[in-house]
């Protein structure tokens, strides 16, 4: 049985969103960020940048394995599942992982900067509401390019889709909108509607 260490955030969800596609047994251990329990001594074990995700398995190659990172996560659900997920082709892996890393390493951070600045921050700081209004608004017309021509992002439905719903969720669909992006819309509403990323996003 997999560990997950999540919390309901757009990593935690990405990665809840990957284990349930995956099929494989999982159980959530949340970690309330508001708690602070993301620095206790125990999760610091697993995941020494006080960050969630985080995963154990018992049952990895060579023995028991603790990662943490979503992209690091996203990939070796897909790999031990192999279901899909994450290709076995190696000209198709190029471009999951390609649009993975957009996903974890641009898209996630630069969202995460528009949460704070634009949603959460109690004060208004109005540069940085624009700055990141204006990140998010490219980085979907990005992805609404990308999607124009493919169903989703790497072809078929894969890990780089995961790395990038939620945010499109959280603040493409509440914040700005999509109704500029038809394709991410359209992709948004074809993901949501999967059972595993329904039970995903439901509570724990």
């Amino acid at each position: 049985m997999i560990d997950l260490y999540i919390w309901k955030t757009d990593n935690g969800y990405k990665a809840r969103q990957a284990a349930e596609e995956s099929g494989l047994p999982y159980r959530v251990m949340p970690v309330n960020l508001g708690l602070k329990e993301q620095f206790g001594p125990e999760f610091l074990k697993i995941s020494p940048g006080h960050k969630i995700p985080a995963l154990v398995d018992p049952d990895g190659p060579g023995g028991p394995i603790s990662l943490c990172e979503s992209g690091a996560i996203l990939k070796y659900l897909a790999e031990k599942a192999g279901n899909g997920l994450y290709p076995t082709d190696a000209r198709r892996r190029l471009v999951v992982d390609q649009w993975l890393f957009f996903g974890s390493a641009t898209y996630t951070t630069l969202a995460q900067q528009f949460g704070h600045w634009v949603v959460r921050l109690p004060e208004s700081v109005p540069p940085a509401k624009a700055h990141y209004t204006a990140v998010l608004r490219d980085m979907l017309a990005t992805l609404d390019r990308r999607l124009a021509d493919h169903e989703y992002v790497a072809g078929d439905y894969s890990i780089a889709d995961i790395s990038m719903y939620p945010d499109t969720h959280l603040h493409g669909v509440n914040d700005v909108g999509l109704a500029e992006f038809p394709n991410v819309a359209r992709w948004h509403d074809a993901i949501a509607a999967r059972p595993a990323v329904v039970r995903a996003w439901g509570e724990f």
